[in-house]
């Protein structure tokens, strides 16, 4: 076993790490930049490293400056987290040449899987099924309006060598593809180095299910267990569940055992997620993750097997101790990511910010994993994940309604967060019967305004017993939710449920007049310019886009009228609030 594991990454990955690592008695080193110098994930490890100032590529994703560190520190292993450098070869590459070992998978497995392309194929060989797509980069818009037109419209573009939902646009029509394609290019070529893009048929009331694999240097390969991730915004996930609810175990079982041969045909060593699109009891192959994934916990907490100690133990050459697949497991856990994002209207804003507190509930079935305590500021620097918050049911609708009342609970101020998405979303029938897709978030839920609680059905009051307080659910007995979802059968009727909906208290009105001038709403630089002084504009039109926390977001006019002003430039940093342009009615 390792002595010392240098941890690449920062924030609640990282600190998850450590966990582990002190678990199995080994010294965790943590990295980080000047503006992580007093982060939660450097307070938490044995020892720290600096990598220095400047934005991400010039630390966490530096390459050279992590072996460095290791070396100096000794570190005899590293683990990559999620992001950043997990899932790059030459970064694998350089720690065995290094001399180190590489929690993950060989340079070869990342290199063909990252590559989704070069996915697509290794799926073909292993006889998993593919939605319909190019196996190749595409050449440009004409090849993809080729392609709309023989497959049909929505298309899906996508970023041969990237993930996480970044550098992916869809296209509805063949009106959309020239603005799809440049800005999955763009947005490919700043996260992931490469503009390469290729295009799917994008399956219109599909579910994301995933499927959690594990393989060792002894021969094993095995599955524990699926993940549904379908309830998402801007193609990035909100909400987790395992097992994945409402699948036959006949097409469980069949996912399973593709998701393994998928790893055997790539010599796979560690963990790995292997993630599909099912839809009318059909299951497509859509990508596959080299590394641990954010919502690895709900998995963790259904099987019991704690998957980062076994990346450890399989990188430090021991057999899995499961190494046999888990067909079955015990009870439901659901996971809500806590993002530093401002739900109102759907827009899902990063919101950065001083964190003032953060007060966590507490119990046997609850998991807060966090980056962050009190006191501490998310940095526009980086992605906007706070925490996750992570509950254990006997079954889908205990864990579900105890995960509603521990988001209820869950109190962070300072900043805004995704808390009242995640209530919504958790009170809605068609969560809780299972009528959602991967759309369904982004179409059927209206969400609380900026800076509101969400407020349900669910009610709540405290009692005071023996000098401390409780917090006690009270479900009105006319209502029929989240305290009394048994049935997990028949899918409702979404249409005019009324649910997910929460009561007005407070924040802007509704139609508020807007005085012309259009701003930033958070920190971040201009990549993108739509238009010019004296263009006329129509409400909703996408001004500029600004990219922020690694994600690109429209800024779009108030209302219909003249571009009388701008004020910043392409490529332009800008703060929060920095009017960027004015209109005239």
């Amino acid at each position: 076993m390792f002595k010392k594991v240098l941890i690449a990454n920062r924030g609640e990955i990282a600190v998850r790490i450590m966990r582990s690592a002190k678990e199995l008695g080994i010294t965790s080193v943590a990295v980080y930049s000047d503006a992580d110098a007093q982060a939660l994930h450097v307070r938490s490890a044995d020892e720290t490293v600096a990598l220095g100032d400047g934005p991400a590529k010039d630390n966490y994703l530096n390459i050279e400056k992590i072996i460095q560190a290791a070396k100096k520190s000794g570190a005899e292993a590293i683990h990559p987290g999620y992001g950043f450098l997990s899932e790059n070869a030459e970064f694998a590459a350089a720690v065995t040449a290094a001399g180190m070992k590489f929690i993950g998978p060989s340079e070869h497995a990342i290199r063909t899987m990252g590559e989704k392309v070069a996915a697509r194929a290794v799926a073909v060989e292993a006889n998993v099924p593919l939605a319909p797509g190019t196996n190749h980069a595409v050449s440009g818009e004409a090849e993809l309006l080729e392609f709309g037109e023989k497959n049909g419209y929505p298309i899906l573009i996508k970023a041969s060598n990237g993930g996480g939902g970044r550098g992916m646009r869809q296209a509805k029509s063949a009106d959309e593809v020239a603005e799809a394609f440049a800005s999955a290019v763009r947005e490919a070529t700043a996260a992931f180095g490469s503009g390469d893009v290729f295009v799917e048929r994008y399956l219109t009331n599909a579910r994301h299910v995933e499927v959690q694999v594990f393989a060792d240097s002894h021969g094993n390969a095995v599955f524990y267990g699926d993940r549904d991730c379908s309830v998402q915004r801007r193609h990035q996930k909100l909400l987790e569940e395992a097992p994945a609810p409402f699948l036959s175990e006949e097409l469980r079982e069949q996912m399973g055992e593709a998701a393994v041969r998928l790893a055997r045909e790539v010599a796979y060593e560690g963990a790995g997620t292997v993630e599909f699109l099912v839809e009318d009891n059909k299951f497509y192959f859509l990508e596959m993750n080299t590394r641990i994934q954010v919502e690895h916990p709900v998995t963790e907490m259904v099987t019991g097997v704690d998957l980062v100690s076994e990346q450890i133990r399989v990188a430090a050459g021991l057999p899995l101790n499961l190494p046999t697949s888990l067909t079955s497991v015990n009870g439901a856990a659901v996971e809500a990511r806590i993002n530093a994002e401002d739900v109102a209207g759907g827009n899902f804003f990063p919101s950065p910010g001083l964190i003032e507190s953060i007060s966590v509930p507490e119990g046997s079935s609850i998991r807060w994993d966090s980056g962050y305590l009190s006191g501490d500021e998310v940095s526009p620097n980086y992605d906007s994940l706070v925490g996750k918050l992570i509950v254990h049911g006997a079954n889908r609708a205990e864990a579900i309604k105890g995960l509603y009342d521990a988001l209820a609970a869950l109190k962070i101020e300072g900043i805004s967060t995704t808390i009242p998405a995640a209530m919504a979303v958790l009170d809605h029938s068609d969560f809780q019967s299972g009528a959602f897709s991967t759309l369904w978030l982004e179409r059927s839920v209206t969400l609380p305004e900026s800076g509101e609680e969400y407020e349900g059905a669910l009610t709540r009051q405290e009692v005071e017993v023996g000098g401390r307080f409780f917090v006690i659910p009270f479900i009105d007995e006319n209502f029929v939710g989240v305290a009394s979802a048994g049935a997990q059968t028949a899918a409702s009727d979404s249409a005019g449920s009324g649910r997910g909906k929460s009561r007005r208290s407070g924040g802007k009105a509704a139609g508020a007049q807007s005085d012309g001038k259009v701003k930033a709403p958070m920190q971040g630089t201009i990549v993108k310019m739509n238009v010019a002084v004296g263009d006329a504009v129509t409400e909703g039109t996408v001004l500029f886009v600004l990219e922020a926390m690694k994600m690109e977001n429209p800024i779009k006019a108030p209302f219909d009228g003249t571009v009388k002003e701008i004020n910043v430039e392409l490529g332009s940093a800008i703060a929060a609030k920095t009017v960027l342009a004015e209109i005239e009615a």
